[in-house]
């Protein structure tokens, strides 16, 4: 969060999140990477990867995720924040 308010990597990892049942982090670290331009840097995937790590693990601090059998799924207040109806699809 930037002064108590969420980043757009974090409410992207969050919508991508609530959208997808199971959800684990090399998958969101697949669906980021997807949704940027490729680089022709050999790092880039990897540093998206490192980034995904960082982006579930604030928004577990936060509350608004949780793991649940080794994905991780929304809580209400997670889904509130970025006005997710009722978790994954």
């Amino acid at each position: 969060m930037s002064d108590g308010y969420p980043t757009a990597a974090q409410k992207e990892a969050l919508t991508l999140i609530c959208g997808h049942d199971g959800l684990d982090t090399g998958r969101l670290a697949g669906h980021l990477v997807s949704a940027r331009r490729s680089s022709p840097n050999p790092g880039y995937a990897r540093a998206i990867t490192r980034m995904a790590g960082t982006l579930v693990w604030r928004l577990e601090a936060q509350g608004f995720i949780t793991r649940t059998g080794g994905a991780w799924a929304t809580t209400p207040t997670g889904r509130t924040l970025i006005s997710c109806p009722s978790g994954p699809a």
